[in-house]
């Protein structure tokens, strides 16, 4: 499995480069980074063909992303896991309203 810091997610973030959030909703909507589309790991066996190749996949700590990466792998999907999470990330979360 591919793995990544937040570090070089965000240089992958200023190449366009997909992020998903696996966490729950409620979860994403309290603080997330910024471009990040939300697919609660809780849904991903319905809704894993709206994800791309090549897309970096973030949880709180790395643990539920990684599950997915797994999954997703299993699919055929060419993805990243990325190590620490949202607990990582030091740029400002994003906050819907």
């Amino acid at each position: 499995m591919k793995t990544a810091t937040v570090q070089e997610l965000n240089e992958a973030l200023l190449k366009d480069r997909p992020l998903i959030d696996v966490r729950e909703s409620y979860e994403y909507t309290a603080g997330f980074v910024p471009t990040a589309k939300n697919i609660p790991l809780s849904q991903l066996t319905e809704r894993f063909s709206e994800i791309k190749n090549g897309s970096y996949i973030i949880c709180q700590s790395g643990a539920r992303s990684e599950r997915a990466c797994e999954f997703l792998e299993a699919k055929g999907l060419d993805v990243t896991n990325v190590l620490g999470g949202t607990s990582a990330w030091t740029g400002c979360l994003a906050r819907e309203e």
